[in-house]
């Protein structure tokens, strides 16, 4: 006579899906925060200084994407616990890459090189995290990071048209920055420790 094989608990596979969804919630709110941290105090210092090139503004327009990069590392293994958002976060890690060490070269010519530089980023990666963003609304606070998406594009774009005027400054950039850190907040603030639109 063959033993059956003893039936699963039925909602295990749910309860697991729930687990997961709250560990992703909590690590995103973790990094929301600190990327709006990093984003507000960055914009302050960039204000003082955004008059001129200098060695702190030059290592403030460098470290920005940097941190970026980072921040997607770190955002990668909360994609693989939710799935989905993956290969987007390695599209912007390879972006802000290519944009740090494209500001790095542009400093060297001008501010009107680093807002073009600057620009290009904003529009590409603001691309990209509107599509990480739509992917990820089941976690909810997304809709935050989709109009900051939204927003980046359109504002890489002026910079890029700033770039060609007299007396281009790094301000804008600031504002920016400051800008995409609260939309990091609000989502933080959203986000959802189960399965839900924000």
């Amino acid at each position: 006579m063959d033993r059956a094989t003893p039936p699963r608990p039925k909602g295990t596979p749910v309860k697991t899906l729930e687990a997961r969804t709250v560990t992703a919630s909590l690590a995103l709110r973790k990094l929301y925060f600190a990327r709006f941290a990093f984003a507000a105090v960055w914009a302050a210092l960039l204000f003082a200084t955004a008059s001129a090139l200098g060695p702190l503004s030059v290592t403030l327009l460098v470290i920005y994407p940097l941190f970026d990069v980072t921040a997607a590392i770190v955002d990668v293994r909360t994609a693989r616990t939710k799935g989905g958002a993956v290969t987007g976060l390695y599209a912007n890690i390879v972006i802000s890459s290519l944009a740090g060490i494209g500001l790095a070269v542009a400093v060297t010519s001008g501010i009107p090189a680093v807002l073009r530089v600057w620009g290009l980023w904003a529009i590409t990666a603001g691309l990209v995290q509107l599509a990480v963003g739509a992917v990820r609304r089941r976690l909810g606070g997304q809709w935050p990071m989709i109009a900051s998406g939204a927003i980046s594009a359109v504002a890489g774009t002026s910079f890029v048209a700033q770039a060609g005027k007299e007396n281009a400054s790094l301000g804008g950039l600031a504002g920016y920055a400051f800008l995409g850190g609260v939309f990091f907040l609000i989502s933080a603030l959203r986000l959802k420790g189960a399965d839900g639109e924000g």
